[in-house]
């Protein structure tokens, strides 16, 4: 297996030399934010969306963003490079700094941490037959359009699907409304009609989410961003699953019971067929 090469604090080294503090804020409290951008045949994918979406989440915890977009851009093309495989996705972790223990910020602040990972990405070779997804109540806190690292709810939430044999927990807030996926965002069909949770702060901003509904947009596919009760979730026609590295899959299953016919279905097989082409029309045009 080849060594991984990764950046931290403005170097490039082994995966295997990375080292920080015991007392780095993100290790202490989980003060921090990331972000996760796909990579194919070497270029990053939406890199522009992602980075506004990093500055969002560094802007929600008060922290000021350690690089210029251009600087950004330069570390991402650079680790890349370094790396082997032509498809690949990044991880950027950012947080406050080494300081003593103490809950306020650092006060004058300190240098921030950054740390930013290549590893392999496998996208599925083929149409995918389906997977199964439970509910659960989403209890985690109300700024879910934060990208933390602080994930510990999203991190049981997800093992309930494990331990279910499923690849996803879909999130009902309050015993009412849809929100998103434990680690994804998820729509809903009803009629031919391609529904999605409004964006606010019950959610994270999704990137596949924005390229989804851009796509039926240009497409002409019926769409609406609205609430989704929880009853629309259970009699949906076709559940669909979104994510930078899952892309799109057909939820089939949801808590053991069929969704519509326990396949695949022609939103799913439409909207994945359109995302290759918006895929490869982008990577492309760079």
């Amino acid at each position: 297996m080849s060594t991984l090469t990764i950046y931290l604090n403005g170097q490039y080294m082994p995966l295997e030399e990375a080292k920080i503090s015991v007392l780095d804020r993100g290790f202490i409290f989980g003060d921090g934010v990331y972000e996760v951008i796909p990579v194919y045949s070497r270029r990053a994918f939406r890199l522009g969306e992602h980075l506004q979406r990093l500055q969002h989440s560094l802007d929600g915890i008060r922290l000021a963003n350690p690089h210029s977009v251009a600087e950004w851009t330069q570390i991402i093309d650079e680790l890349i490079a370094r790396n082997e495989t032509d498809d690949q996705y990044l991880y950027l972790h950012i947080t406050r700094g080494v300081a003593r223990r103490d809950h306020a910020f650092p006060n004058p602040p300190v240098p921030p941490t950054v740390f930013v990972m290549s590893n392999p990405l496998s996208t599925p070779a083929q149409l995918s037959p389906g997977v199964g997804a439970v509910t659960a109540q989403d209890n985690r806190w109300l700024r879910c359009d934060i990208k933390a690292i602080s994930l510990l709810p999203n991190v049981l939430l997800r093992q309930t699907a494990v331990d279910a044999g499923c690849a996803e927990t879909i999130l009902i807030r309050d015993n009412d409304f849809l929100t998103e996926g434990a680690a994804s965002n998820i729509f809903v069909v009803k009629n031919g009609t391609l529904l999605a949770p409004p964006k606010d702060n019950l959610m994270l901003p999704g990137i596949t989410y924005d390229v989804i509904l851009e796509i039926a947009a240009a497409n002409h596919i019926p769409h609406e961003v609205r609430k989704i009760t929880v009853a629309e979730v259970f009699d949906a026609d076709e559940l669909l699953l979104t994510s930078s590295t899952k892309e799109v899959l057909p939820i089939t299953h949801l808590d053991g019971k069929p969704v519509g016919t326990a396949r695949p279905g022609p939103m799913f097989n439409k909207i994945y067929s359109l995302y290759q082409e918006f895929k490869r029309d982008v990577m492309r045009a760079k």
